[in-house]
């Protein structure tokens, strides 16, 4: 409803090619990715299937029909995978409209959920935050440099994530207010570590975010046609100027 568009937002296509399968892509080709598991609506598995085996997702090990909430859908894949790997494998939990988390972010996840047990990519806030209750007045402003936007991959040992699931799933109010498995962890009191995240990781959510994404598309194909990006440029026009003031500079 956000995107006001007739279709799931994770098939909307960018670039000719639909927003999931960029998504999809980043972690079929990374080299520490084994398997990767879908959840969508029961009826677009047929196409997703049809999506994979287009674009080649050799890493793609199963699509499982999507529940009530997201974290249902989560928990249905969480449940595939747990049928066919061992409990101590770790997963990363990643937005099917997140095209453009970095490789290095990927990794990264998997090197903190082994030195630590989890990860929550996060990015630090640049904006001022406020608290409200009521959506009137202001009740706190958290200092800015104790604020981070959590993002995804969001990465534990399957055996972890799933007790964390079941023990939700049994409560009265089960998944109100888990907006993602950070808040799940957090509400059972157990301890998550931050992993820096890129900027550029957004959820493509409204028509904006589609405009944003198509700009980071562009700027991805500008570093890969010519070797560097939007600063680099800009760093090089001012090496210029500069070389051409000490050229002026210089006496006959």
């Amino acid at each position: 409803m956000r995107m006001g568009a007739g279709v799931p937002k994770q098939f909307l296509e960018i670039n000719g090619k639909p927003v999931v399968i960029h998504t999809l892509e980043l972690f079929q080709y990374h080299a520490m990715i084994d398997k990767i598991y879908i959840s969508v609506l029961e009826e677009y598995i047929d196409y997703m299937q049809a999506l994979v085996d287009e674009y080649h997702l050799t890493k793609v090990a199963g699509i499982v029909p999507g529940g009530e909430t997201a974290q249902d859908s989560i928990y249905h894949a969480l449940k595939k995978a747990e049928s066919e790997n061992p409990p101590d494998s770790i997963v990363l939990l990643h937005d099917g409209v997140r095209p453009y988390v970095y490789a290095d972010v990927i990794t990264d996840n998997i090197r903190a959920v082994k030195q630590y047990g989890s990860a929550i990519t996060g990015t630090p806030g640049y904006e001022t935050v406020v608290l409200s209750r009521d959506g009137q007045k202001v009740d706190q402003v958290p200092l800015r440099k104790e604020i981070f936007t959590a993002q995804a991959p969001q990465s534990f040992y399957l055996k972890d994530i799933l007790s964390a699931h079941d023990q939700i799933r049994v409560t009265p109010g089960r998944y109100h207010d888990m907006v993602d498995a950070c808040t799940i962890m957090t509400t059972l009191g157990r301890q998550v570590h931050l992993v820096y995240g890129n900027r550029g990781n957004i959820k493509v959510t409204t028509p904006e975010d589609v405009y944003i994404f198509r700009g980071l598309l562009q700027y991805k194909e500008n570093e890969q046609a010519f070797g560097f990006g939007l600063t680099n440029r800009i760093q090089a026009k001012m090496d210029h100027y500069r070389r051409k003031q000490e050229r002026e500079a210089q006496p006959d």
